[in-house]
């Protein structure tokens, strides 16, 4: 209870400071929506030259883009490190962390709330609907249950690769600049997998699980005979990847000695 509150807690205060500049709040929301809106411009456009990519039709590929879009907004809203090392590291802020009493990294992830970012997840969920209704695909009892257990599972994928690489600073001051590379990487898997190569292929499933946050998961509605099992893999990967990322930040913060003088 103790760490729910404190959610309750950062979204007040939250709430408090950004509503104090309003107009930067919904500034930042629309942005988002038309950064989405150019990507599903962009699907739009291809097929207008084409009736399919990779035999997947234009409403296939908006559904995987709509599935997308869901654990990516919410993962964003509540994981926002992007300048950890120079924030926490450099400047220091990572000593008034630990000496709070609540778990270190709930507490980073809940002072960078971005609470905004959950209308991206909103638009994508309009899209895959849309999708499904032109598609005409089955609705089944169990369908609700399996999305939400899929796009958990997606958002833990999303952690652990990110948390992984975020703990990277607790080794090195200077910036890798991998996280922008994995921030492109990423956006693959909005796409299905099957129209990449064998190696992007086999790197986006086990290495860089991107396609479990979008196509496999997707695809588990729209074509369940042959997609279905891999589709189940999504929940098993996720809880593997953040139990990696939670292990190597936990290694990063017991190496980590103080920003010193």
């Amino acid at each position: 209870m103790f760490y729910i509150t404190l959610i309750f807690d950062y979204f007040k205060n939250y709430m408090k400071t950004r509503l104090t500049y309003r107009s930067d709040f919904w500034i930042e929301v629309l942005s988002d929506l038309l950064f989405n809106g150019l990507n599903l411009f962009f699907i739009l456009v291809v097929f207008l030259q084409t009736q399919s990519l990779g035999g997947w039709n234009q409403e296939q590929i908006l559904f995987i883009y709509g599935y997308f879009m869901i654990p990516y907004g919410i993962f964003i809203s509540f994981f926002n490190l992007w300048g950890f090392s120079e924030r926490y590291i450099v400047k220091g802020e990572m000593d008034r962390i630990l000496t709070r009493p609540a778990y270190n990294l709930w507490q980073l992830m809940l002072e960078n709330l971005d609470p905004a970012s959950m209308f991206s997840a909103l638009a994508g969920l309009v899209v895959m609907i849309y999708s499904w209704v032109q598609l005409d695909l089955p609705f089944h009892w169990h369908d609700p249950l399996i999305f939400i257990v899929m796009v958990v599972g997606s958002i833990l994928i999303y952690a652990g690769v990110y948390i992984s690489l975020t703990s990277l600073a607790f080794f090195s001051d200077a910036p890798t600049g991998i996280l922008p590379l994995i921030w492109n990487i990423q956006n693959y898997g909005r796409y299905p997998a099957t129209i990449y190569n064998k190696l992007l292929r086999s790197i986006l499933t086990w290495i860089l699980p991107f396609a479990f946050v979008g196509f496999y998961p997707a695809a588990y509605f729209i074509d369940p005979e042959n997609w279905k099992w891999f589709a189940l893999l999504t929940p098993v990967v996720g809880i593997a990847f953040s139990a990696l990322g939670i292990t190597v930040w936990n290694i990063g913060v017991k190496r980590y000695r103080g920003a010193g003088s």
